[in-house]
């Protein structure tokens, strides 16, 4: 994998993503795990955002503080994507949270677009484009493309477990956007499922089994 995607190679990261893997996790679990794990994801993709200083007034003196120097919208593709957004909301209360609807055409495997709404200046945003299964890469590559349509130009794309087809198809089509993943699991089954995965990531967060 190129220099713009990162897997998150850490104990606890691993600890996880392995109990929530389990077909008898619970959907409470579930949930908890994916938003803990969408944080470990928004701390690494924000690392390198810029910031600009504000004064302070600590006890003692006054200081200078740090703040993003742009604003910050998260995109959750749906319906799965909701189950992320607690977590980056955790790290930066104060983002915009944007949706675009996608759905997977169970026959062609390719992504169906049927709703999008986004902050309007979201051109001037940092985007944290958030879907748990990066599997073909269909959905990924199309809601970048939305996206860029409306002028994003600072995209990084956070997902659970992601697959090496759709991992080199979203740097194919968008070299530019940098992704970050709690797992890169080993290939997609002739229904386009991550192997091992974990199963419908949207099933398991919203209980509808």
């Amino acid at each position: 994998m190129s220099g713009n995607f990162v897997l998150l190679n850490n104990a606890i990261v691993q600890s996880k993503v392995s109990i929530f893997r389990d077909k008898n996790c619970s959907c409470e679990t579930f949930r908890k795990i994916a938003k803990d794990l969408s944080i470990f994801l928004c701390y690494e993709a924000c690392k390198d955002f810029k910031l600009k200083s504000y004064p302070v007034e600590t006890p003692l003196e006054e200081t200078s503080g740090w703040k993003f120097e742009s604003e910050i919208s998260v995109v959750a593709v749906l319906r799965a994507g909701l189950g992320m957004v607690p977590g980056v909301l955790e790290c930066i209360p104060e983002a915009h949270v944007g949706t675009i609807g996608m759905y997977r055409n169970e026959e062609t495997l390719a992504p169906v677009e049927y709703y999008r709404k986004h902050h309007k200046n979201i051109s001037e945003h940092n985007v944290l484009l958030v879907d748990p299964m990066l599997a073909t890469g269909g959905s990924a590559c199309d809601s970048v493309k939305i996206l860029k349509e409306a002028g994003a130009k600072n995209i990084s794309f956070l997902c659970l477990i992601s697959a090496p087809d759709g991992v080199k198809r979203l740097q194919n089509e968008h070299p530019d956007v940098s992704i970050y993943t709690a797992s890169l699991d080993d290939h997609l089954n002739d229904r386009g499922y991550i192997v091992p995965g974990l199963g419908d990531a949207g099933d398991r967060i919203f209980g509808t089994l």
